[in-house]
């Protein structure tokens, strides 16, 4: 079956950076559109970056653009989100997503097929 594994979150003050991984197994990654998502407490989930399954087409939202990169490698079947200059606004549970092979561009939480169980991001400010 599908596992998305994400890793890498933690405690950090503002300011700081993280490194999220997503590991990926049991689908055909390599044509596999994937994205972050966040929720913090009492908000709905929103999208945070969008790569496609080449790497080609990118996504940020507003809020983290310029401050985070989404970047995948298909030889380890692996997604990252670079989190630079982190605000105490980005404190939430980070998910990495998989839309099904061949599937292409989307923002929209619910054409996402494959969900991680999600890391924590805390920023202290």
């Amino acid at each position: 079956q599908v596992q998305l594994v994400e890793s890498g979150g933690g405690l950090v003050q503002a300011g700081g950076s993280l490194r999220l991984s997503c590991a990926a197994s049991g689908l055909t990654f390599s044509a596999s559109s994937m994205g972050w998502f966040r929720q913090a407490p009492g908000k709905e989930r929103e999208i945070v970056a969008f790569i496609n399954w080449s790497g080609t087409t990118k996504y940020y939202a507003d809020s983290v653009k310029g401050r985070f990169t989404i970047s995948r490698d298909n030889a380890k079947n692996t997604i990252y989100l670079q989190m630079n200059t982190l605000k105490p606004e980005d404190t939430a549970v980070y998910y990495c997503a998989a839309r099904r092979a061949g599937a292409g561009y989307s923002t929209n939480s619910n054409d996402y097929a494959y969900w991680g169980q999600g890391t924590q991001v805390t920023v202290s400010s």
